[in-house]
């Protein structure tokens, strides 16, 4: 993969809410992010098909959503991260996305890997809650079994309990030994699923400290969905990141990655 060996950091709301609100979170970010050593990627979902209750939001649709999303490339020049969750939509993303990213929950459905295989673009597969570090040899040897090798692998979180995630750290050290970017999906990581009247709770006063522990221990990259007004998030409220947080994070991880 490309650029593999710096710092990758994946950042963008969780759903697309509308245009106006891509463009003002990706010129945000990319102004920002031009300020520091990082492989920056911007992320948003044009659908999220796994929301808890059939009444939450799950935006624009496939058509819209990259559609958005083409004009967020075309306008900054970024790279472009987003979800899959059918076999069909690998090739109507690809000429637009540069990673296309598999759900957690879906980690283990083959059809949707070879498909977003296929496509040669980078895939980063997500870590089901419910699966082991070491059992994510197999998504990986159906993404590779397709000749594509541009893989990341990314945490976030494993189920512990009724509506609630623990992270063990131990996940990120087994993962890399497959040999490819292993990533902390901070914000998905604080999640209490379903644990709020319908959607998902969550905690992310730990994120920035979840963030430096992952640093600290060596990892690749770090995922975040951010916000403009996080409470007002239409997706993930309880867990997005504020944006106008992120330059004091930003710092603190950079003085800590030159510190380990």
């Amino acid at each position: 993969m490309a650029k593999k060996n710096k710092f990758i950091f994946i950042a963008g709301p969780c759903v697309i809410e509308s245009k106006n609100q891509i463009l003002e979170i990706a010129a945000a970010l990319k102004e920002l992010l031009d300020g520091y050593p990082y492989r920056f990627i911007f992320k948003a979902s044009f659908d999220k098909a796994n929301r808890t209750s059939i009444d939450s939001f799950r935006g624009p649709g496939l058509k819209k959503g990259v559609a958005i999303l083409e004009e967020v490339k075309k306008k900054y020049s970024l790279e472009l991260l987003s979800d899959i969750h059918i076999p069909e939509q690998a090739a109507a993303v690809k000429d637009v996305l540069d990673i296309i990213q598999i759900p957690a929950f879906l980690c283990r459905q083959t059809d949707l890997l070879v498909a977003a295989a296929k496509t040669k673009k980078t895939v980063n597969i997500k870590k089901a809650q419910f699966l082991s570090a070491e059992d994510m040899k197999y998504p990986i040897e159906k993404v590779a079994a397709c000749g594509n090798k541009n893989i990341i692998l990314t945490e976030r979180g494993t189920a512990f309990g009724y509506n609630n995630l623990v992270v063990d750290f131990r996940s990120f050290l087994i993962m890399r030994e497959f040999g490819y970017p292993v990533i902390f999906d901070v914000t998905h990581s604080l999640q209490r699923p379903s644990g709020c009247a319908g959607i998902s709770g969550g905690d992310s006063q730990f994120v920035p400290a979840m963030a430096r522990a992952g640093v600290a221990l060596g990892i690749d990259g770090l995922f975040m969905e951010v916000h403009q007004n996080p409470r007002k998030a239409l997706s993930d409220k309880h867990t997005v990141f504020a944006l106008k947080k992120l330059k004091t994070l930003l710092d603190d991880l950079v003085c800590l990655q030159r510190a380990v």
